[in-house]
């Protein structure tokens, strides 16, 4: 069914220039559209923002600010963005429209890819982030479903800085998985995003393009981004054997879980990655994977087999049934004539051969109703509107047993979302058929849980179909210390069932920590506990300053916040270590003062009355001799 057909926008001129031919793509954000720009005579792409987000007036500045900060990075690789404007409730980009398909289109499609063919693809999208990480772009949200490959083999990034924005809308639940199986593990531990999280996520793509998988799975967001903080992504060849040791490495150096240790961002990433493919034979580069789709398994397809292509003129379609060629007939006998007869009776064993073959096509028959007669199989009713199906259902002498309706934000309000039984299966000719319906997209609220306790926040949220998201902690004064302090986004939002909502929670008022450094362990432990706080002591002891048994150093300074009930260490002095001291009679008060620090003292200087010699008479430890670590000598000059 041509879903285009209801929408409003086709057929229209939008802001009195854009003739809106036909619907392309419906995101969380917005719908693309094909259009015909009138005065340039040029197909491009419209993306129009929903008009429900379109009431948001800071959402619209944000989508406008970073639509002009896009226009001004040109480059082949990066989708264009022509023109911005607005007509009442819309507001578009007009873009450069690419004709073909997008990455996902083709994993889905092709299953596995080639080395060669992954490489192909991933260069140019490095190119295009190593454009924008040089002009201070991050693009955040790296994936296949951005990633277009156009008819004529060309490779281009899409939605280039509009991901800001895009971070207020969450997605559907397909979506969430999608997106958050390509965040770094610091855009979710701590929401921090540079150069080198784009980097992370081309690692996953190349990991997904060599494989025909994800490397993290799961059921849901949560469990992917478990994986994401706390596993390293496995190597492609573990999952196809006999892959390059290089490919390897580009994946490991791309995904490392500590941000330092990738490089720095994609132009890096492009430098790594051709100097893998250099170090590649062409066996190794056009390996074909156990995990690609047929196609590329049989060896029909080239190394640009990833880019759309069309069947040559001529090839037409294959046929599934042909016409059976009936032997030639004899042609007729003339009959004989017998005397006094007018017809000659056929031979009693013409008759019984005719009997025995309508008895086979009889009881042939009779088993072909019995196995096959009385079936028949369910039509395709995917995607069309329920009067449609029931139509269809009719005509093929079935009944409709009733319909049941169920959110969707991938089918249209009204269509069919599935069947019971499935489409192609084998049922009775006179059975009948229940249908699921769309509809639409389903939308729930943010609860109201400042003040809950996190257990019971993370109930109600899951209860409303929400996901908890991440959980950080602040210091509140007027919030006792496990109580929600507020959610992003915020009570009453509206967002997508499965949507994750991050949690902020209340460390309670800040306890100040006081200095027990010299006291004894048992005095410096009442001291923290009637502050609050928990203590530990360190195993073993340590040299310092302190006598030995007292406190050497505590886990947190005096005058450092920390919240009740948080754990203090203490660690044990051993006593000071005794040093030896140098001798420095004779030798200039700064040269002398000096020697004494750098062997680990504290210096006093005695100047007698009227003395104005700098030349060090004495010293109150004897060089030679061994003093405590830290304690101080006091050196003299020499008087008059």
């Amino acid at each position: 069914m041509d879903t285009t057909l209801q929408d409003p926008l086709v057929g229209q001129l939008l802001d009195g220039r854009y003739r809106v031919d036909a619907r392309i793509a419906v995101g969380g954000m917005a719908t693309v559209y094909r259009a015909m720009d009138t005065r340039l005579d040029r197909v491009l792409a419209l993306k129009v923002m929903h008009p429900a987000l379109a009431a948001d007036a800071s959402f619209v500045e944000r989508f406008i600010r970073e639509a002009k900060s896009v226009a001004r990075l040109a480059h082949p690789n990066v989708v264009a963005v022509f023109d911005q404007g607005a007509q009442g409730q819309y507001v578009y980009l007009a873009m450069e429209y690419v004709a073909g398909c997008t990455l996902r289109d083709v994993l889905r499609e092709r299953g596995a890819l080639q080395p060669r063919a992954a490489l192909d693809i991933l260069e140019p999208v490095l190119a295009a982030l190593g454009a924008a990480h040089r002009a201070g772009f991050v693009h955040r949200d790296m994936k296949p479903e951005n990633v277009l490959i156009g008819d004529d083999g060309r490779v281009k990034v899409a939605d280039f800085g509009l991901v800001r924005a895009v971070g207020s809308v969450t997605n559907t639940t397909g979506s969430i998985l999608g997106t958050v199986s390509y965040l770094a593990p610091e855009q979710i531990e701590h929401g921090t995003a540079d150069t080198r999280v784009d980097v992370y996520a081309c690692g996953v793509v190349l990991y997904e393009m060599l494989t025909g998988t994800k490397p993290h799975a799961g059921d849901s967001p949560a469990q992917v981004i478990y994986q994401h903080l706390n596993e390293d992504v496995p190597a492609p060849s573990a999952v196809v054997p006999g892959l390059a040791a290089e490919l390897d490495g580009l994946v490991a150096s791309a995904t490392a879980r500590d941000p330092e240790v990738r490089p720095s961002d994609a132009v890096a990433l492009l430098a790594e990655s051709r100097r893998a493919r250099s170090g590649l034979t062409d066996a190794q580069l056009d390996a074909v994977p156990p995990q690609a789709l047929a196609g590329m398994r049989d060896g029909t397809e080239d190394r640009t087999s990833v880019i759309p292509r069309v069947l040559p003129p001529g090839q037409g379609t294959a046929h599934h049934t042909s016409r059976l060629e009936m032997p030639p007939q004899s042609p007729p006998q003339p009959p004989s004539r017998r005397a006094g007869t007018g017809r000659r009776r056929p031979p009693r064993g013409v008759i019984a051969a005719v009997i025995a073959v309508l008895l086979v096509l009889g009881v042939g028959g009779g088993v072909w109703y019995i196995n096959s007669g009385q079936f028949t199989r369910v039509p395709s009713l995917l995607g069309q509107s329920q009067k449609a199906a029931e139509k269809r259902l009719s005509d093929s002498g079935l009944e409709l047993k009733g319909v049941r309706r169920a959110y969707s934000d991938t089918v249209d309000r009204g269509t069919v979302i599935s069947s019971d039984p499935k489409q192609g299966a084998r049922i009775r000719g006179n059975d009948s058929v229940s249908l699921v319906v769309s509809r639409g997209p389903e939308i729930v609220t943010v609860p109201d849980v400042q003040g809950v306790a996190l257990a019971e926040a993370r109930r109600q949220l899951e209860k409303r179909g929400l996901t908890p998201g991440m959980i950080t902690k602040e210091f509140d004064d007027d919030v006792a210390a496990g109580e929600v302090l507020r959610t992003d986004p915020e009570a009453g939002a509206e967002r997508h069932p499965d949507s994750a909502v991050a949690i902020v929670v209340s460390k309670g008022s800040p306890v100040d920590v006081p200095d027990v450094t010299g006291q004894s362990v048992d005095d410096a432990t009442a001291e923290l506990e009637d502050a609050g706080l928990e203590v530990v002591v360190a195993p073993g002891r340590v040299d310092s300053p302190e006598d030995e048994g007292n406190v050497a150093r505590q886990s947190l300074d005096e005058g450092a916040e920390a919240a009740e009930g948080d754990t203090i260490t203490l660690t044990v002095s051993k006593g000071p270590q005794m040093i030896d001291v140098p001798d420095v009679t004779g030798k200039d008060v700064d040269d002398a003062r000096s020697e004494l620090e750098d062997a680990g003292f504290e210096v006093k200087v005695d100047r007698p009355f009227l003395s104005f010699s700098d030349t060090i008479a004495s010293q109150s430890v004897d060089g030679g001799d061994q003093a405590p670590e830290g304690s101080t000598i006091t050196i003299k000059t020499k008087g008059l």
